[in-house]
Formats: structure tokens, sequence, C-alpha cells
């Protein structure tokens, strides 16, 4: 698939780390510029009539990747402004705990502890460390929760859109679900599907901000839940949401250019299984994930490198100091950006695939994290 490299990629062996932010194609790019110029010429027509019908191409055009209807998406900035909208919609009485794992993004335990500040309900964190297997996973959940009455799920699936197949969602019915469709869906920044089942619209009363769509209790109270939920998202407030209009393209360039969403995922899912080996191999090290478990099957790698505390001189959480000056090294010396941490007492790197890799790119940032491994060793971090 390298043929469909973006112009800005080619030639150079750097991009490894796609996962954060992403990136789009060229003609995503284009379009983008061009609604934005619209914009400007004349912002009233394109604000107020142009943007909700795009708006609701989008809606459309996502839904399907959720197995969902049109009418149980809505678009958001991004993941923590959804997971923000549920959890600051839902009423909490007291007693009410939120379970989730150690792992949780660091904003949205954040968003967890301001709330338990303002609200009745406690939260509690469930303990995984990897590699870990799926099963083990789901036993921790069910006896941290103790019951499975009076449940409701939000998934943070942040990197799930346009990197797994959420295809059945819709059939397994969660109550909310949010997905960034800047990370692996080729949407411009800052772009995300928030998915609220048709059973729980009624439980969303705003949005971040509130926006024009919102009635207050008694009034909405009258009206279908449905629509109210639509109403609700469609115009927040003002800000660029061009990236908001741009789905059905990025989503026509997987399709047509690409070959589709699967073979898309199987290209990334490969490239990066068969690059982490190959990294593991030059750095004499070993890819993160159990072999029972789902953890490598996806679009990103995770090595550990050549570092040991010993060999560092060091003790416990130093380590994370070495792995900060490493990251930090990586944009300012080598053009790149490698995401270094430290944890498990080990130093590792992740590494993302995407269509535009080839294993050279892996080989390529396997040496140069043995390069920024023997600067470590000689003490250059201190």
């Amino acid at each position: 698939m390298s043929g469909t490299t973006p112009k800005w990629h080619r030639g150079r062996k750097s991009e490894t780390n796609y996962g954060s932010f992403g990136t789009i194609p060229k003609m995503v790019q284009e379009y983008q510029r061009q609604l934005q110029l619209e914009t400007e010429a004349r912002p009233d027509t394109f604000i107020r009539y142009t943007y909700p019908k795009l708006l609701k191409e989008s809606r459309s055009a996502v839904a399907p990747l959720l197995g969902a209807d049109p009418g149980e998406v809505v678009i958001v900035p991004n993941a923590t402004t959804g997971v923000n909208t549920v959890l600051r919609n839902v009423s909490f009485d007291e007693g009410d705990v939120i379970l989730c794992f150690d792992t949780i993004y660091g904003a949205c335990a954040k968003t967890i502890q301001a709330l338990s500040e303002t609200c009745l309900m406690s939260s509690h964190q469930i303990s995984i460390t990897y590699p870990i297997d799926d099963d083990e996973i789901v036993l921790r959940f069910r006896l941290a929760a103790e019951e499975e009455l009076d449940i409701m799920s939000l998934i943070d699936g942040a990197h799930g859109i346009g990197h797994v197949d959420l295809t059945h969602l819709g059939k397994i019915g969660p109550d909310f679900m949010i997905s960034n469709c800047y990370k692996w869906l080729m949407v411009p920044r800052g772009c995300a599907v928030l998915y609220v089942s048709f059973r729980n619209q009624k439980l969303i009363s705003s949005t971040l901000p509130t926006s024009w769509g919102y009635e207050a209790r008694d009034d909405r109270a009258k009206m279908d839940p449905r629509e109210y939920f639509s109403v609700l998202f469609d115009k927040v407030s003002t800000t660029d949401n061009t990236p908001y209009c741009c789905t059905p393209l990025a989503l026509k360039f997987r399709s047509v250019v690409c070959g589709g969403e699967a073979k898309i995922r199987k290209y990334c899912e490969d490239i990066a299984r068969q690059g982490g080996a190959r990294m593991a191999e030059i750095l004499d090290t070993e890819v993160l994930g159990a072999s029972t478990s789902s953890f490598q099957r996806c679009c990103f790698t995770n090595v550990r490198l050549p570092l040991t505390l010993e060999e560092l001189g060091i003790h416990g959480s130093s380590g994370r100091l070495v792995a900060k000056w490493m990251q930090e090294l990586t944009p300012a010396e080598y053009e790149t950006y490698l995401p270094i941490k430290f944890y498990g007492c080990q130093v590792w790197c992740r590494i993302s695939g995407q269509i535009y890799l080839t294993l050279d790119d892996f080989e390529w940032a396997a040496r140069t994290l043995l390069q920024l491994c023997e600067r470590a060793k000689k003490g250059e971090w201190a």
C-alpha cells in the first residue's frame, strides 16, 4: 500500500506515531481548505444552511462503521469531550460508583476526579498490568462489579473507528461509546463520533458547552427524545466545524484508493506485527503482549528497549526521567517523534502501523532507538 503514501511522508522514514493525532490524505486536506474558504466568503450561508446538511451527511456516513442508526450518532470534537458529555449528563445518586481500569486516559480520570468533588458518586480503579489475558480482564471487572445489575457502560474507544472492526457495536448495544475519527479514520482534527443508544438519549439533556438546542426539562419532556438528541448537537458553538464535514470524503478515499476498511486494517495490523518483531530482533528484546490475548491484534506494537535500571545506575521511578529524555530528544535531534515510556520497570516504545509505512520504517526506528539507548547508557540523560 506504499503507493498511497501522502506527499509529506514520501522519502521519509520518521512518521511512526500515527496513533496520537493521525493525518489526512491530500484530497481531504484540499476539501477542508475549500470549505474553510467558503465559510469565509459567505459565513452566514455556510454556517446556517450549508453546514447542517454536510453534518447530516457525515452522521449517515459514519454510522454504518458502528453498525448503528444515524440517529444514534453525533459528532463532537474529541473523545475527551464525548466522555465529559456523558458523565456530566448522567445523574448520580449517593452510593453510585464509577468503575474504570487504571489504564484509563488521564483526562478521563481527571474528569471522574472533578465530578467526585461535586457529585455523590465515588470511583474505583481496577488494576491491570500488561501483558494480561482477555479473560483475566473480564474476571477482574466482574469481581469489582460484584453483580451485573444496574450497570451502565461507557466505552472510551478513542482508537477504535478506522482501527478495529466496530460494525457489531449496534448489535451489542453499549449504553454509550466515543471514538476519535481523526486518529485512524483519516478525518481532520478534531472530530469524534459519539454513540448513544436510542434507549439512553433521554439522559442527554445538554452538550458541552450548552448549545442553542437545549430545552428546559418540562419542555424537552414533551419532545421526542430522538429528535431532541439530534437537534441538541446540530450547532453547539461557533468554531471551525469543517473537520466534521470531511468524513464522507475520507471514507471514499479509504474505499476507492485503499481498497476498503478490511484491507486497511489487515495491512496496518500486519505491518505493525511484522515491524514490531523486526524491531525486537534488532534491539534483541521483545514485543509486549500475551499470546492468548488480543493485545497484538491491532495496529500498534510496543517494543522493549535494551535498557535496565542497573545499566543506567538508577532506581525505581527515575526510569521515567530517562524515558522522558529519550522521547523529547526524538523531535529535537531525529526529526521524528517516538512515544517512549517507562512501564513495569522497563523502557518501551510504541509504534503505529499505517498504510504508508513499510518494514524499512520500523528498522529505521529500531536503529534510532539503539542510538538513544547508547546515549542514555553514557549518562547523557542526567
